[in-house]
């Protein structure tokens, strides 16, 4: 599954977002997110099949983090379109202020 199939599931979206705090026991994910103990884990797989996130081990638990490499080339990819839509602002905010000024 590439990176678009899996950020397209909300569940794993919020599992991110979470994870933007730091990283994160599986239990503190539930904790946090209307979703079970096996749908977390779940999500979590996914996602770590992805490289989207890494585990390690502390003691009895298992800690994962966001690995911002994958969302590196995800930007990237959006890098031509962030481009696109900063020209076609800026053209209407130049509009807008020759509007204003007539």
């Amino acid at each position: 599954m590439d990176v678009f199939q899996v950020l397209a599931e909300p569940s794993r979206l919020a599992i991110l977002e979470v994870l933007r705090e730091g990283e994160q026991s599986v239990g503190a994910l539930v904790a946090e997110l209307p979703l079970s103990q096996p749908a977390v884990s779940k999500h979590l797989r996914v996602l770590k099949d992805a490289g989207l996130v890494e585990v390690r081990v502390d003691a009895q638990r298992r800690l994962y983090r966001i690995r911002p490499e994958p969302l590196v080339e995800l930007d990237d990819w959006l890098a031509p379109y962030r481009r696109l839509w900063n020209t076609h602002l800026d053209l209407l905010e130049e509009h807008l202020e020759r509007r204003r000024r007539t």
